[in-house]
């Protein structure tokens, strides 16, 4: 079942509204339904990029992981690094506006934002994984 993601992005907008966005809770509740439906129809190229590195990778990573009024794609708490997959809706003029909201929102928090374009998981698979590996490595170095 393929996600509608403006359909997605319009419930976590309206559900995100009703929040404080506190990030010392360690979820916001009504957030985790949607995340759970989203685990549950996961685009190709996230399942691309769950099943063929991430989920083994030797640093734990979540998907669908609710960080304050958000969803992130991919979440690495020891490097405190999001890994976002980026559909065609992100490169609209909302979508960028909404992607720079968010990532500056996180951000605050300490984590680095990494965004990789959809097609690049298909195209470049290898060098997807190499990049995540690259930053992950890179943060855990950067903590010590």
């Amino acid at each position: 079942m393929e996600v509608n993601q403006s359909v997605v992005h319009s419930m976590s907008k309206m559900i995100c509204q009703n929040l404080d966005g506190n990030m010392q809770r360690k979820y916001n509740k009504k957030l985790i339904p949607t995340a759970k439906m989203l685990r549950k129809n996961t685009t190709e190229e996230e399942y691309m990029l769950w099943y063929g590195f991430l989920r083994k990778y030797p640093v734990r990573f979540s998907r669908q992981k609710v960080l304050g009024w958000y969803i992130v794609d991919f979440y690495c708490a020891k490097a405190k690094l999001v890994v976002e997959l980026d559909g065609s809706q992100h490169y609209t003029e909302e979508g960028l506006r909404y992607d720079g909201e968010r990532t500056a929102f996180l951000e605050q928090y300490g984590l680095s934002v990494i965004r990789i374009p959809n097609i690049e998981v298909k195209r470049n698979f290898k060098g997807v994984c190499y990049y995540i590996d690259c930053a992950v490595e890179k943060a855990i170095k950067n903590e010590k």
